[in-house]
């Protein structure tokens, strides 16, 4: 007899529909075809013990397996489940009328209990799409799926709460989640926020300026002066995530496996802050079988790279083409991945080797040519796409023993979203752009335009200061920002003057 049961394998951060065939005839073998990696073939001997575990047997008889289509390939243990109760009803131990009604997912251990998956999000959707009446999963991840609606998520957590289940013995009544209560609930729960701040309102402006702009961020200056608990804050003052962006960024997280127990919604910008340590893949992504890295996991959100020239220069080179594409595309001889990668990126480096170079009190011991050598371990290119250089500098006694109360999260985060709302106006008729930093530089010099005094303060600018080139759609692009800032139509001249201070790298001689 033969039977079927439904699965999905995810691709990138969506969903395929794989049928799981069971047939059992005549002979003594066990088979499972339709290219399974070995994880997959391991469930003989699981779902065997599962089964003996609640009374089942294993038939004795030729069992072959067929995971269809069979040019997709099948990876992970989260075939279990289905594969145990294709084998129950084709072996005609137990008869399931509504088993073909499922999509059915679930790791087993050897005493029948099942153990969370991945991805369940992106199959949960998936089992809507196709119509299935529900989608019966691990408890744990019931909570994940239940994001999608018009669709049963049935949570169970051993194999006979499955097999009741599906005679009609037990009744589970569906998990039904008020997702957009949980999201507009979750929206304002921060964990930093820069009232806790002394001082650095110079560095708190550039801040607003990059949230508001999208713009990526360079901070340079000494240990100890406040880098990495500026940028722990910035998700607090972007824009809140909408539904569509929420559960983007829910599902990447779901394919990764980082959702964690009973997890529901994102209903906040990620901070992701990797270790320098951290390999070119689990940075971009990919791996034997593709998963996402740290830039898809900080998309719609914060990638904070702390000390940024100790990184291997290889990682930060392969960053180059996501920052430019917001996306990452993982390329395999038999598959290609797409994950997105729309995130801010944030990073922070001392001056020098020994941290104290232009420290307004400490001395520097770095040797003559070091401090220009270590700059250098960041390239151009890499550079070219930060548009904010910030230098930060240690936070004075008075400052920090002050009572003055600091302006708190909640009021930049207003200032921030007038800024965002102009843009989304401004861009509406193109698909691609949300935010100033988003830019082509065709759009630049049609949107970016400056009068005759703002051309000329550039021009001294550039040339006082020694500015490259590259600096000049960057400090246009910027200025375009503080103007939106200050619901100004055009860009002034202070808009520009302010834009100017932040391109400290670009001075030359600043590590002369």
């Amino acid at each position: 007899m033969v039977a079927k049961t439904f699965g999905s394998a995810v691709s990138g951060v969506d969903a395929k529909l794989i049928t799981i065939e069971v047939n059992v005839g005549q002979g003594t073998s066990f088979f499972m075809v339709g290219l399974p990696d070995s994880a997959v073939k391991e469930s003989q001997q699981r779902v065997e013990s599962a089964l003996k575990y609640y009374g089942y047997r294993m038939p004795r008889q030729k069992v072959v397996i067929n995971l269809a289509p069979a040019d997709i390939r099948k990876e992970g243990s989260s075939y279990d489940l289905p594969i145990a109760l294709g084998i129950l009803k084709a072996s005609e131990q137990v008869l399931f009328p509504e088993l073909e009604n499922y999509i059915i997912m679930g790791e087993l251990s050897l005493d029948g209990k099942l153990r969370p998956v991945k991805g369940s999000l992106p199959i949960a959707i998936e089992a809507r799409k196709n119509g299935f009446k529900g989608f019966i999963l691990p408890e744990e991840n019931a909570s994940e799926a239940s994001i999608v609606n018009n669709i049963d998520i049935i949570g169970v957590q051993t194999l006979e709460d499955a097999i009741r289940f599906l005679e009609g013995e037990l009744e589970i009544p569906p998990l039904v989640t008020d997702t957009r209560d949980i999201f507009y609930n979750s929206l304002k729960e921060f964990e930093f926020d820069f009232a806790d701040v002394q001082g650095q309102e110079n560095i708190k402006r550039a801040m607003e300026i990059a949230a508001a702009g999208g713009h990526n961020v360079i901070m340079i200056g000494p240990p100890g002066a406040g880098k990495t608990m500026l940028a722990k804050r910035l998700p607090s003052i972007l824009p809140p995530l909408s539904l569509q962006e929420a559960l983007e960024t829910t599902k990447i997280h779901s394919v990764a496996g980082k959702l964690g127990k009973n997890a529901s919604l994102i209903a906040q910008r990620p901070f992701r802050s990797p270790h320098h340590t951290i390999s070119d893949v689990a940075l971009v992504g990919g791996g034997g079988n593709p998963q996402p890295g740290e830039i898809s996991l900080s998309h719609n959100g914060v990638l904070f790279l702390d000390e940024l020239p100790e990184f291997k220069r290889t990682v930060l080179e392969v960053m180059r083409q996501p920052l430019e594409e917001r996306k990452v595309t993982i390329s395999r001889a038999k598959v290609s991945v797409d994950y997105p990668a729309n995130f801010m990126l944030i990073a922070s480096m001392n001056p020098c080797p020994c941290g104290y170079y232009n420290h307004p009190e400490k001395e520097c011991v770095c040797g003559p040519g070091i401090v220009q050598r270590y700059l250098n371990k960041i390239s151009g290119p890499l550079l070219d796409r930060i548009d904010l250089h910030v230098e930060v500098t240690p936070v004075k006694f008075e400052e920090m023993t002050s009572n003055r109360k600091s302006e708190s999260s909640k009021s930049i985060r207003e200032k921030v979203i007038i800024g965002r709302e102009v843009q989304t106006e401004r861009f509406k008729n193109h698909p691609d752009v949300f935010c100033n930093a988003m830019m082509p530089s065709h759009m630049v010099k049609e949107i970016c335009q400056i009068n005759e005094a703002g051309k000329a303060l550039l021009k001294t600018a550039m040339e006082r200061l020694g500015l490259s080139a590259r600096a000049y759609d960057r400090i246009l692009k910027v200025s375009r920002t503080i103007a939106d800032l200050s619901q100004s139509n055009s860009i002034k001249v202070e808009h520009l003057a302010e834009a100017i201070q932040y391109r400290s790298l670009d001075r030359e001689g600043w590590a002369g």
